[in-house]
């Protein structure tokens, strides 16, 4: 879907890409091919050259130019070709949004659930997004990202695709576990009706000495990361379908 993209070129909004596709001008070959676009001489000379770069910055796997380039909204369209370096990530706190609130950061890359804990190893989060270069989370944007980056003060130049906006652009209203449940995806019996107040409680269970508290916490944390993958290949498939009949606003 990225090299189908035209929406980061100088004046082209999503009508225009519309146009454009539905002219038979499918991807960045087809620019550099010269096939003829349904827009004027000036917009195609300021095409031209977004397109060369996006080609070449593509292939070099820069990650950061799109994010760049890209509205926020459009990252979930730059999955297929960064998917070898995504992490989904989640995290539990205190209860407060100061730096030092965070107490789990949950991450996944598609095979491998990390978490680091406060008092533990949190100070190896950094270390480890160090070669990501998609981001994918649930209402990441307005909660985990902020908190992470008053925590350590990190960039976060990656692409990120936040779920929890890219699913309601699809219909699908409420939190991550309300929109699990209407997808039909269940949670393990210790972690089931359990939400981010709990989360919360656990954190200070285990800091009081109970240590089964921590287990249940990770699980439930663990949970959150792993079952994004699912709803990410969900919403991705839904998005293209969306984009080709233009049902999505």
């Amino acid at each position: 879907m990225l090299d189908n993209t035209f929406i980061h070129c100088p004046g082209i909004g999503e009508k225009t890409e519309r146009k454009i596709w539905e002219s038979g001008v499918r991807t960045w070959q087809d620019v550099e091919n010269g096939s003829p676009l349904p827009i004027s001489e000036l917009s195609h000379s300021l095409l031209l050259p977004i397109v060369q770069e996006s080609i070449a910055r593509l292939n070099a796997g820069d990650y950061k130019w799109f994010a760049d380039k890209l509205p926020l909204r459009e990252h979930w369209r730059t999955l297929q070709h960064f998917r070898d370096r995504i992490v989904y990530l989640d995290i539990e706190t205190t209860g407060g949004t100061g730096p030092d609130d965070v107490t789990v950061i949950g991450v996944y890359d598609g095979l491998t659930c990390d978490q680091f804990v406060a008092g533990r190893d949190l100070h190896l989060f950094e270390k480890y997004m160090s070669d990501r270069a998609l981001i994918v989370t649930f209402f990441g944007t307005g909660f985990d990202i902020p908190m992470l980056k008053r925590a350590f003060g990190m960039e976060f130049s990656q692409l990120h695709i936040d779920l929890c906006f890219v699913l309601k652009r699809l219909g699908y209203k409420g939190g991550l576990k309300s929109i699990e449940q209407q997808l039909g995806m269940d949670r393990s019996d210790e972690t089931s009706g359990l939400g981010g107040w709990d989360a919360v409680r656990l954190w200070n269970l285990w800091q009081s000495g109970n240590e089964d508290a921590l287990e249940i916490l990770l699980r439930y944390n663990k949970e959150d990361v792993v079952n994004m993958e699912y709803l990410l290949e969900f919403a991705y498939a839904k998005m293209l379908a969306a984009v080709g009949s233009a049902e999505i606003s």
